[in-house]
């Protein structure tokens, strides 16, 4: 027998290797028919900072205008004109969505997709690093001395505390690893595709050799017990998730159909078609994290973000259509670490910003409006005169998730220190 080491653990990390938690041994789906009635949350991450402002910009607005070419702003006329969106947002505002969303456009006209604009940080960061980490532990700052209690881990960790948990698939992560939102949470799993099964490389024989150099619980393990029984979490979750997917007589796994129609396409499709399969197995999932990465767009923008739109958008309306049955319990919402200068850099790009948007797509959503307030984009109101500026805290538009479709009760515990501002976005119906 042979088989390759760092498959092996590449499969068990990504089947959560890092968890310690032996509940999680005893994964297990519901019976068809049995589906439960909670509900689902997807966290979908655009990281390396949207340009909002050639996603959903003031196609009229002249100092648009005269900051970006054309190619890097939404138009009013022409073949390449944005689609109009039909936004009270602002007096006399053009408010255009990219011309590559219009399956986005749909979603948001039949009311099932609202959008807030002008959403991020208070700190001012154009850091990466420091804005995603901020965003993944729910703060605005880094808590001086003693600090804010129970900010160590992720918000989604938090959130997942708060709900608890009945020893089913609760928590998944779509990336090759577990993000910081999930830390804190050791049962959440990384289950980045399912596209080709979730079996062990080398098949019978590894699983063997794994099973005895993990031992089930109750049996002795010759080496750091915390570390067998993370292995034994990890490959009992592996051959569960394995043998529920459907298999054709060859025992591939067969192509995802969804259910009506479209096409789950590129990075951002591949971990919406995980999420969507583990959601139709009745799973027990209660949390997906979702990245999609690409958006750090210094340098010939305009192709590249026409493409991860053009993705984006078939993608989440594939995701939502499939979905049809679960429509009730699934809430998406979006976010990313900042935007884009206002003005265009000399290498047909732009550089990082400030102001940001959320989308929220789901059951309940008061949708087909674009919500928050409007800065504008004269000089005096961008922040330090340069970019978008903030005007609805990104944890207000979460709250509002939170309270109205999680039903946490508890907002507080999940974003400690945090007090809302403005109030509720209007995001949900009664």
């Amino acid at each position: 027998m042979a088989f390759n080491r760092r498959e092996i653990l590449k499969t068990l990390a990504a089947a959560g290797a890092l968890t310690t938690v032996p509940g999680l041994g005893q994964l297990a789906f519901a019976a068809p028919g049995g589906a439960p009635n909670g509900k689902i949350l997807v966290v979908l991450f655009f990281r390396g900072g949207m340009d909002v402002l050639n996603f959903i910009g003031p196609a009229n607005d002249a100092v648009y205008i005269d900051a970006r070419p054309a190619d890097l702003r939404l138009l009013d006329s022409g073949d390449k004109a944005g689609i109009a969106m039909d936004s009270d947002l602002a007096q006399g505002v053009d408010f255009r969505l990219h011309p590559e969303a219009a399956a986005l456009h749909e979603l948001y006209r039949q009311g099932d997709l609202a959008i807030v604009h002008a959403t991020g940080l208070s700190n001012a960061t154009r850091s990466h690093f420091e804005a995603q980490e901020l965003m993944e532990r729910g703060l605005a700052e880094e808590p001086k001395g003693n600090g804010v209690l129970g900010t160590e881990g992720g918000w989604v960790a938090r959130l997942l505390h708060q709900m608890g948990s009945n020893g089913e698939l609760v928590a998944v992560s779509t990336a090759g690893g577990v993000p910081k939102l999930l830390q804190g949470y050791p049962e959440a799993l990384s289950i980045p595709d399912l596209r080709g099964g979730f079996g062990l490389p080398g098949g019978p024989s590894t699983q063997a050799v794994l099973e005895r150099l993990y031992p089930a619980a109750g049996q002795p393990a010759s080496f750091n017990p915390n570390v067998a029984r993370g292995g034994r979490v990890a490959l009992d979750a592996a051959l569960r998730l394995n043998a529920a997917l459907p298999k054709g007589p060859d025992g591939k796994v067969l192509a995802y159909q969804p259910e009506h129609g479209g096409a789950f396409e590129g990075d951002v499709g591949r971990s919406l078609e995980t999420v969507a399969r583990l959601i139709r197995m009745d799973a027990g999932l209660k949390v997906a994290c979702v990245d999609m990465g690409g958006w750090d767009t210094h340098e010939g923008q305009a192709g590249r973000f026409k493409s991860l739109i053009h993705q984006l958008s078939g993608s989440l309306s594939t995701f939502w259509n499939d979905l049809s049955a679960y429509h009730d319990r699934i809430t998406l919402v979006t976010v990313s670490e900042f935007g884009r200068r206002l003005r265009a850099n000399r290498s047909g790009g732009t550089d990082h910003g400030h102001g940001s948007l959320m989308m929220v797509l789901g059951g309940g959503v008061a949708g087909g409006r674009l919500l928050g307030r409007w800065p504008g984009l004269q000089p005096q109101d961008l922040d330090e005169r340069v970019d978008l500026a903030v005007t609805t805290d990104y944890r207000d538009v979460l709250t509002s998730v939170l309270k109205h479709r999680m039903g946490v009760a508890q907002v507080d515990a999940v974003f400690p220190g945090f007090h809302p501002g403005s109030g509720d976005p209007a995001l949900f119906r009664a």
